[in-house]
């Protein structure tokens, strides 16, 4: 049994996963790099180590380091959280060789996720309804044009490999296709190690709807329910709740046994998310798989009363799922709003010194940190410094709550996108549940904010 694990992350998820280390009596490492050495997450912890300088790929991403270190403190896993090495089937292999648990997926499995192409062929298989586009990776700019004529513009020029909004493009023209492949191309190769490109139809005023699952080593797999995390900006989301007020009853049972029968084909272990573009007929299409724990995982725990970090451990240390899907129900409502430090007119990042760091407090509110009074923000790293998750008994109820909540929340210091987050939550349209993909571009208007 797991007795110790290494915190192959930092910020608020990392906190997060100490909190329930703590809660099972399970000792914690924690590794830092030299800019997150007075960090929260450091402190916490019952060991921690130094990793290496701030740059990512000297300290977050030495995976030789992080198996040295969990070597070194006779830790038997690692927990990868999210982003970094999480989802990096390399990392998941050398931990599998050298006797340490990785707390998620196999290697092999993380590895087939990882490739959006591979990834399409794996749910085609699985009879899962994928959104339509190329089968393989697309060669030139002049098949691409090819292609995208066949598809019909509106299209998504997107990296195989990678995530986060990088090397992914809407055109709308051969023009634009022809400047955009070529452009991503370059920055998914710079960032990922991996130039190759698919293209997808872009499915017009869609919703990003996601189901959680979880799966342990004996072939069972339930589904968490589905969370909708629609209100992005460049990609990337910024408000997530669950249920979904979209989707009706039976939507959600079709989604989530769709979910389970990819997970299943898969042969999956662990926790993760299949995430869904679904348009306004309530068709529903894979957009891709995470093989981590997301972001917003607590806005699932909120509403099911399921701690997902416990159930991630339980797994790996082989014990099988206590739960079945029947047992499984919606309570109420549970938002989530990222904290960033970042300028809400621009969305550029904003590290800098925190004056004053002052969450709010109440009843069915919920912080996950990474940062205090006083913390410095680097610009090494995501500028995602804290989450706000409220519950309530109905949606309108969790809407009222977060707004107040918001309003108590106190950052001195940085720019941060607390303005931006209350203009969004107070617009007509997000209360009336209209928060497809391409909300930030029709209604946030930056220049109206004080």
């Amino acid at each position: 049994m797991i007795s110790k694990i290494v915190i192959a992350n930092r910020g608020e998820i990392a906190v997060r996963i100490i909190r329930t280390c703590k809660k099972l009596n399970i000792k914690t490492v924690s590794v830092y790099s030299e800019a997150d050495k007075h960090a929260p997450h450091v402190k916490l912890a019952d060991q921690s180590y130094c990793i290496g300088p701030p740059r990512v790929n000297e300290s977050y991403l030495n995976a030789n380091r992080i198996i040295e270190i969990a070597k070194q403190a006779n830790a038997e896993a690692v927990h990868p959280g999210y982003g970094f090495l999480s989802e990096s089937a390399t990392f998941a292999e050398q931990c599998e060789q050298a006797g340490i648990l990785f707390i998620g997926p196999s290697s092999n499995v993380i590895r087939q996720m990882g490739s959006k192409i591979a990834a399409r062929k794996a749910m085609q298989q699985a009879r899962v309804p994928i959104v339509p586009g190329t089968e393989e990776a697309v060669a030139s700019t002049e098949e691409a044009i090819r292609l995208a004529n066949q598809i019909g513009y509106p299209v998504m020029v997107k990296a195989s490999s990678g995530g986060g909004g990088i090397g992914m493009q809407t055109v709308y023209s051969e023009a634009e296709l022809t400047k955009a492949f070529e452009n991503n191309a370059k920055r998914a190769k710079s960032f990922f190690g991996d130039g190759s490109m698919f293209i997808e139809k872009k499915i017009e005023n869609a919703r990003h709807i996601e189901i959680q699952v979880l799966a342990d080593q004996f072939g069972h797999v339930v589904h968490l329910f589905e969370r909708e995390c629609s209100i992005q900006r460049r990609n990337q989301k910024v408000i997530e709740e669950a249920p979904s007020p979209f989707i009706t009853e039976q939507t959600r049972k079709e989604m989530g046994e769709k979910a389970v029968q990819a997970a299943k084909a898969l042969h999956y272990t662990n926790a993760g998310t299949i995430e869904f573009l679904v348009d306004e007929q309530e068709n529903f299409y894979f957009l891709e798989m995470n093989t981590r724990i997301q972001v917003e995982h607590p806005i699932t725990e909120e509403i099911t009363g399921i701690d997902i970090i416990e159930k991630q451990i339980d797994i790996a240390n082989g014990k099988p799922l206590t739960i079945e899907q029947h047992d499984l129900n919606i309570n109420g409502h549970a938002i989530e709003a990222r904290i960033y430090a970042e300028d809400p007119l621009t969305f550029f990042p904003s590290p800098g010194q925190i004056e004053v760091f002052h969450p709010p407090s109440g009843e069915k509110i919920r912080n996950e940190v990474g940062v205090t009074n006083n913390y410095l923000v680097s610009p090494f790293y995501d500028p995602m410094i804290a989450k706000l998750i409220v519950h309530g008994e109905t949606r309108e109820k969790a809407i009222t709550l977060l707004k107040q909540a918001l309003d108590q929340y106190e950052i001195t210091g940085i720019k941060t996108n607390l303005s931006m987050l209350m203009q969004v939550i107070d617009h007509e349209q997000f209360k009336a549940a209209n928060t497809t993909t391409n909300f930030i571009e029709s209604y946030y208007l930056p220049k109206k904010i004080h």
